[in-house]
């Protein structure tokens, strides 16, 4: 892996729009989407530690971890995998939290998961993933560098430092012990980073009267996902998501065709808008020299598993920034 980054500069943070300098590959500005969102560090950082944190959902590490512990195929790991910081939490809960699911899907997995390992046992076994899938996707090298050793630091910090009042997800991931590797400590600590950007998303989508189907729709119609691979994925059936269609077109937010009006464009872009707000937190209380620091060392991670096309076509996490396009990314 290159070992020579973008470097983000001072002052990139103040007016909102975070850039960096030559990125090595493109040479463009790598801190602002071209979907009409534009953010501050909080995007900026997410653009890079998303791709990372997505190992352990996409990396065959992680199914061969949830098969080795006996649970039954990919959504039961899936849910064990993310949700074993809860602890042995029943269905409902998961289906709360995570948002976007049918109740079926998430019921088919848990508490089920829970007779197989308890999520002390997923844990340990999560750490191990991430732990072999780092090492391959990014080299013996990087996992084991001076520089990963930073990042962990940094990321670790910023995520101590995050306040989760009000974000289950955040609150259950910070509060696991730091692993002993640098590589899965910073794996750790961004997805609580993760975690807690995706509560303050779900808190956002629910007080602009944004419900767990209209949000996959929305997606879609902004071309950030493919509509299949959401509705599919989520166990949404066709009927559901045509009806809620037509509710997002009485409200003026779709046309005809199924594609966002500028009023569907206004609320999403706001939607967005705080999203980043609510997870700028972290990077305040790291510092800008820190946070910049941070995506510099970040930066050629996320490009690794990008380049690795582990994250599938359709793009269900909904990755949107330059990083992602640079590597081909498309929403299928």
């Amino acid at each position: 892996m290159s070992d020579g980054p973008a470097q983000v500069r001072e002052g990139d943070l103040g007016d909102g729009l975070a850039r960096t300098t030559e990125d090595g590959e493109s040479g463009r500005p790598t801190g602002k989407t071209e979907d009409g969102v534009s953010g501050g560090p909080a995007r900026m950082m997410w653009e890079r530690y998303e791709p990372v944190h997505d190992l352990v959902y996409f990396a065959p590490e992680a199914r061969q971890a949830a098969d080795g512990l006996g649970l039954r195929g990919f959504w039961m790991g899936y849910f064990a995998l993310r949700a074993a910081p809860l602890g042995p939490v029943a269905a409902p809960v998961v289906t709360s939290s995570f948002y976007v699911f049918h109740a079926d899907r998430v019921a088919r997995a848990l508490p089920d998961a829970w007779r197989y390992a308890s999520p002390e046992a997923v844990l340990a076994a999560r750490e191990r993933a991430m732990d072999a899938a780092m090492t391959r996707v990014l080299g013996p090298d990087a996992v084991s560098s001076p520089r990963m050793a930073e990042a962990a630091d940094l990321a670790w910090a910023a995520a101590e430092a995050a306040d989760t009042a009000g974000r289950v997800l955040g609150a259950a991931n910070q509060a696991l012990p730091a692993p002993r590797l640098p590589h899965v400590r910073l794996w750790q600590a961004l997805t609580t980073l993760r975690e807690h950007r995706g509560d303050g998303h779900v808190a956002a989508l629910v007080g602009s009267g944004i419900g767990p189907v209209a949000a996959m729709v929305l997606k879609a119609a902004a071309g950030e996902s493919d509509a299949a691979l959401l509705r599919e994925g989520r166990k949404w059936d066709l009927a559901t998501w045509q009806a809620t269609q037509e509710t997002l077109r009485a409200r003026g937010l779709l046309d005809a065709a199924g594609a966002l009006t500028a009023e569907g464009t206004a609320l999403r872009e706001a939607v967005e808008a705080r999203t980043d707000a609510a997870a700028e937190q972290p990077w305040r209380a790291l510092g800008e020299p820190a946070t910049l620091r941070l995506a510099t060392l970040l930066e050629p991670l996320a490009r690794r598993v990008l380049a690795g096309r582990l994250i599938p076509p359709g793009n269900p996490v909904g990755l949107t920034g330059e990083l992602w396009r640079s590597q081909g990314g498309a929403s299928g």
